[in-house]
């Protein structure tokens, strides 16, 4: 390409009549019939002449104009389409915009009306960041491709399904959201990803719960009036998940009633009713004994800040050399119900926190069976607070 020769000046290109102009070294000063003006610069390669658009006048200045040039032509010495290579610097420089991690945050951020808590705990977000973004994180969603999902997901399909569903699942919403913001990515990369993992080898296995004979014997031996004892005393006795009694504000708390918030129970995203859980006398009893530990009004609070941690309770029982959970004392429970009582079934499943019947049907029955589980939770808390040890059986754990 020949030398530029600058053949044009400031003062001359405002005045220019309409046609097109060089200025040497293959750039061009087109000014318009409308008056308007642009550069462009002409090139050849491969045997082929191409015009390249650089800026219009006078936004970009001749001297600007030069400069951009002389980059160009830089390229096209190195034996380079600039029209090209240009397209590929701004693709390039796109992509570097919206890599995976970039996306999902605000994915996860644009979601978080809808996640329990404002998705607080992390439950939402930990599959992605611990089993995707490590791998994907600084990858453009636009190029992320099935194998891309294949290869990060293979290592836990099958020994970890769950959570493997989960990082897919929620995978599938960042590249939705991705396209959503108009980038162009492959809609369909998570289900052809799933075609190349195939079917998941997965046993479920269920928390290990404590047979409800076992229940009173190890409910009697927490005296030891410790935070973390109280609370499991006070799960056993309501049946409530974790989640809920940890965070058991004491404004929740009126007579023998506590209400937890409609947000904080499973499976009820989005309902409109809080859940009230009947206190027995015992449950009143354990709540009065924890109450002088409360911090911030919530009854049982963490050593540092917040609340206890979801382990707490079951490293109490781990050492004491137990495989049961505390999640599932409420299996325990609900064996004890349908064992020993006559407790009808909706009442029963009500009792803990499930949702009974279809959508329909729940519209017209507006009852929650409060009085039904008074009693029920009554007869629970004398079963297992029962001091007659010649009814229990004592737990010997090596």
């Amino acid at each position: 390409m020949a030398r530029p020769k600058h053949k044009l000046t400031n003062a001359e290109l405002k005045s220019k009549l309409p046609g097109k102009y060089s200025d040497g070294g293959g750039l061009w000063f087109h000014k318009r019939p409308d008056g308007g003006a642009q550069w462009f610069l002409r090139y050849t390669i491969f045997g082929r002449r191409h015009e390249m658009g650089l800026g219009g006048f006078p936004d970009m200045t001749l001297k600007a104009a030069r400069l951009e040039a002389e980059n160009w032509r830089a390229v096209v010495r190195d034996g380079k389409d600039a029209i090209k290579e240009r397209e590929r610097q701004r693709r390039e420089a796109e992509s570097n915009l919206n890599i995976l991690r970039d996306i999902a945050l605000d994915a996860f951020e644009s979601r978080k009306a809808e996640l329990k808590g404002d998705g607080k705990a992390g439950r939402w977000f930990s599959p992605l960041e611990l089993h995707v973004l490590p791998k994907l994180g600084k990858m453009p969603v636009s190029q992320i491709d099935q194998r891309d999902i294949r290869d990060t997901l293979a290592p836990i399909w099958h020994t970890k399904a769950s959570t493997a569903q989960k990082a897919m699942d929620r995978l599938r919403i960042c590249m939705r959201h991705a396209a959503a913001l108009g980038l162009n990515v492959d809609l369909q990369a998570t289900d052809k990803a799933k075609a190349l993992l195939g079917k998941q080898r997965h046993t479920v296995k269920n928390i290990p719960a404590m047979n409800w004979r076992d229940v009173p014997a190890f409910y009697q031996s927490l005296d030891g009036g410790s935070i973390s004892e109280l609370a499991l005393r006070l799960l056993i006795l309501t049946a409530v998940r974790s989640g809920p009694l940890r965070n058991l504000h004491l404004d929740q708390i009126e007579g023998d009633i506590w209400t937890i918030p409609a947000e904080a129970m499973k499976g009820r995203v989005g309902a409109t009713s809080d859940f009230r859980v009947p206190l027995s006398e015992e449950a009143q009893a354990v709540i009065a004994e924890a109450i002088p530990f409360a911090c911030e009004g919530f009854l049982f609070p963490g050593v540092r800040k917040g609340v206890i941690s979801d382990m707490t309770m079951t490293k109490l029982m781990e050492r004491r050399g137990l495989v049961e959970r505390p999640h599932g004392f409420r299996s325990s429970f609900r064996d004890w119900v349908a064992e020993t009582t006559n407790t009808p079934h909706d009442v029963a499943e009500t009792a803990l926190g499930h949702t009974v019947g279809g959508a329909v049907e729940r519209s017209y029955r507006r009852t929650d069976f409060l009085q039904q589980r008074r009693v029920l939770m009554e007869r629970w808390a004398q079963a297992i607070s029962d001091l007659d040890c010649s009814k229990v059986r004592i737990l010997q754990r090596d």
